[in-house]
């Protein structure tokens, strides 16, 4: 994604802004690539077996992070003997390398490698030598004509992908505000949205959950691909066998809010076509709709916010999973 190699864009803030992982997110990929079949979604459908999906043993030798940003899901990745993190942004990865020493610590380090190369490119990586590939947050970005041959030469029979994003955050607390979410988000008006200032298809992806991404063609030896949706009842229209409640709520503040809004992508380039922007005196778009969210959440409480009360965020999450046979 261009803008997240760009000069001015500031990774150490990225990283620090940004929404974590939870560990029951890891432990169902985990579980998944014990199986071949995900958790939950064999108890609803009894019908499914692992017949045909699975033909080797899964092993943890070795694990790949595609577009692997600022680290947060690399350093979830230990169970595996090495972890490779392959990122196209310099700044990304030198972050990536200081959030395993900061979480970590120093001796871990000698369990990561990072290559500055897209993820298409995989030249790094023998055939069959890999037995997880993961990417968060980054596969809408990804070229998948290109990517499943690829994936298909280095993962290993028994090995497992599995690629996830968050889409548009939810107040937990304030369903009548996601109008007001989405027409900042998503809306039309160049002036007065970050709708228009998307790269595109890559945001139209992630904003459909990933239908958009196809399954690897039939002759690459992968098994069928699973459309995991962990969006609760924030989103409609998806199997409901496949669908599961959030598993990604973080307590933060609106203060912690206002920072996450600052990082989005669309904004950077907002503010390349308005500079005039960051000169206003009531703040730049981000913090004029930060201060409009927050306004609203008063009146709903009938209480005044400030940015250091607490404050509770959904993000719905997508995941596709699929084994190499």
């Amino acid at each position: 994604m261009s803008t997240f190699a760009k000069q001015t864009f500031d990774a150490t803030i990225y990283a620090a802004s940004r929404p974590t992982y939870p560990k029951a997110l890891f432990d169902y990929i985990f579980a998944y690539h014990g199986t071949g079949i995900p958790p939950n979604v064999k108890a609803l459908s009894p019908e499914r077996t692992a017949k045909g999906r699975v033909v080797a043993s899964p092993r943890w030798e070795q694990a790949v992070d595609l577009g692997c940003g600022t680290g947060q899901a690399t350093t979830e990745l230990t169970r595996f003997k090495k972890v490779i993190g392959i990122e196209p942004g310099e700044k990304m990865i030198s972050s990536a390398k200081s959030h395993i020493l900061d979480t970590l610590g120093k001796d871990a380090l000698a369990q990561f490698t990072f290559v500055q190369s897209a993820a298409e490119k995989l030249d790094c990586l023998e055939d069959q030598s890999t037995d997880m590939v993961i990417a968060a947050q980054a596969c809408h970005w990804f070229d998948w004509s290109k990517l499943w041959p690829e994936l298909s030469r280095v993962i290993r029979p028994g090995g497992t992908g599995a690629f996830w994003v968050y889409s548009e955050f939810r107040l937990t607390k304030y369903p009548s505000l996601t109008p007001l979410i989405s027409e900042f988000m998503q809306g039309e008006d160049p002036a007065t949205s970050l709708g228009p200032h998307w790269q595109r298809p890559g945001r139209t992806i992630l904003e459909n959950h990933l239908v958009d991404v196809p399954a690897p063609p039939t002759d690459l030896g992968f098994g069928e691909m699973d459309r995991i949706y962990f969006t609760g009842a924030y989103h409609s229209g998806f199997p409901r066998a496949n669908v599961f409640p959030v598993i990604l709520r973080n307590a933060t503040t609106w203060g912690g809010l206002l920072g996450y809004l600052r990082t989005a992508s669309s904004l950077h380039t907002f503010h390349e076509r308005y500079p005039e922007d960051l000169q206003r005196t009531d703040g730049d778009i981000s913090e004029r709709f930060w201060k409009a969210l927050m306004k609203s959440a008063s009146e709903v409480d009938g209480k005044e916010y400030q940015a250091q009360d607490k404050l509770m965020v959904d993000w719905p999450v997508a995941l596709l999973l699929v084994k190499k046979l």
